[in-house]
């Protein structure tokens, strides 16, 4: 057998995550587009990270380039399996000790659009973009993401295909409503090795019937927000909503809070809030039954609309007496709580994801190449946790201090150093802007130490204040 030809190896740490995948590409090719494509992703840039930005090419005049040309063939035409990839990287994760699931974490499940012009892209369509507040042209993807609150990683991506693209439209057998992808992503995340607690999600998913079908059906107990003015059949002089039935709970003050009791929430900053929970009674829902609708909010006499919470879960009351034979371990109030609390953990990657690592600035058209696209993100999302987890090596004295002793004593400079250690010191090989895999060594100096880059907003983002999570892993942030 022909021993395979030597890679040309990533930047620093990337080259030691970079090996795990190389028995599932066949070509040098293939093994150095994945870490190609990997670098650019991490590295820091001023501009949306097309093509030709992860190539280190001009804009638009570069895109006919050979290191362009060679990255755009190996997402949209080389042939390797990105399902593959993204197996290795969950391999990855539930192999380290840090990030391992465990069952006391949820599977989150959320959707989240981007927009995008023209009719020719696969997915593409008019449709609700979350993110923008509207109705616009994009591509919205249904996503599963793993979190105990210390933890957070992206497990399955599906884009979500309009009707239009079918010939039957809604009827057609391929078409797929986002609760179902949902469904479908919840399940095979099970069967991947993530154990979970509950699955949890807003209220996009609370209305799907079938949804709720296919999570029993895979065994899996949920905790789902509730819209709070749904109705449902009930007599006539019980409760028909959620909000009605949160009413209908006696309450004076707290110290005779009648059917509430307080829950301590804790976040991760190190603060804590007290909540008030309660299990309500709506329709055949109950702490009693099979489903139980279990309302928290910061203010019983208010329920403010933004600070309450409207909870249907299968997670069986300690107290019913179903609780000993069920699949699923009794869930408390503040279980219950805890684990709705779990799901803001997705939005804070979609921001990592979309704001820092490209998810949403793909210049391809197939459906392949767009899947893809989305695998290699959540690959450098992943590196970034196994660098956070792995203990410091030998600190680089080539790399130039970030914080001289005059700016420590007057503080932290706003502005961010000229990056030298990023430029080529006659090192190019042609003329125009240097690649950055012909440069490991002061990319990396100033990947590990430069402080983040400043990146100018699109004019769509502008109005909207941009700021760095306080709980970016420390890697992610210095790979911007």
């Amino acid at each position: 057998m022909t021993a395979r030809r030597p890679c040309p190896p990533a930047p620093g740490p990337l080259e030691e995550y970079a090996v795990w995948f190389d028995e599932l590409f066949a070509s040098l090719a293939q093994r150095r587009g994945f870490r190609e494509y990997l670098t650019g992703l991490l590295a820091p840039r001023d501009r949306n990270k097309t093509l030709t930005c992860l190539a280190g090419a001009e804009p638009v005049v570069g895109a006919r380039g050979p290191a362009v040309q060679r990255l755009q063939f190996f997402l949209s035409e080389s042939p390797w399996d990105a399902d593959h990839v993204n197996d290795r990287r969950l391999e990855l994760l539930r192999g380290h000790s840090q990030t391992a699931p465990h069952a006391g974490g949820v599977l989150v499940i959320d959707d989240s659009g981007d927009r995008k012009d023209g009719t020719a892209t696969a997915h593409v369509g008019r449709q609700w973009l979350g993110r923008y507040g509207k109705t616009d042209n994009g591509v919205v993807t249904v996503t599963t993401l793993w979190t105990d609150g210390r933890v957070y990683y992206p497990l399955h991506a599906q884009p979500y295909t309009p009707a239009h693209h079918f010939a039957r439209g809604t009827h057609d057998p391929a078409f797929r409503t986002k609760p179902q992808i949902a469904a479908a992503l919840a399940a095979r995340g099970k069967e991947a090795g993530f154990a979970c607690r509950a699955v949890v999600a807003d209220c996009a998913y609370s209305v799907s019937d079938t949804w709720y079908d296919a999570l029993r059906e895979a065994g899996l107990p949920y905790v789902v927000h509730l819209k709070p003015h749904r109705g449902t059949w009930a007599r006539a002089d019980q409760p028909h909503t959620p909000i009605d039935a949160a009413r209908a709970l006696a309450w004076h003050d707290a110290e005779h809070p009648g059917d509430w009791a307080p829950v301590e929430r804790y976040f991760r900053d190190g603060h804590t809030e007290t909540w008030w929970a309660a299990d309500a009674r709506l329709g055949g829902w109950g702490p009693d039954s099979r489903v139980r609708l279990v309302v928290a909010t910061t203010d019983p006499a208010t329920l403010p609309e933004k600070a309450t919470w409207y909870l249907a879960t299968n997670l069986p009351h300690p107290a019913a007496p179903h609780a000993a034979t069920s699949t699923h371990p009794p869930a408390d109030l503040a279980e219950t709580v805890r684990l709705y609390g779990l799901r803001t953990w997705i939005e804070q990657s979609y921001k990592q994801i979309k704001d820092e690592l490209g998810w949403a600035d793909f210049q391809v058209r197939s459906a392949r190449a767009i899947k893809r696209h989305q695998t290699l993100v959540n690959c450098a999302f992943s590196f970034c946790w196994d660098q956070w987890f792995t203990p410091p090596g030998p600190l680089d004295t080539t790399a130039p201090d970030p914080c001289p002793d005059d700016q420590a004593e007057r503080g932290t400079d706003r502005t961010p150093p000229a990056p030298t250690t990023l430029l080529a010191q006659g090192l190019t090989r042609r003329p125009g802007l240097a690649h950055p895999s012909h440069h490991p060594a002061p990319l990396v100096a100033g990947m590990d130490r430069q402080k983040s880059t400043r990146r100018t907003t699109s004019p769509d983002r502008r109005r909207r204040h941009r700021q760095t999570p306080r709980s970016l892993p420390p890697n992610l942030t210095n790979y911007r």
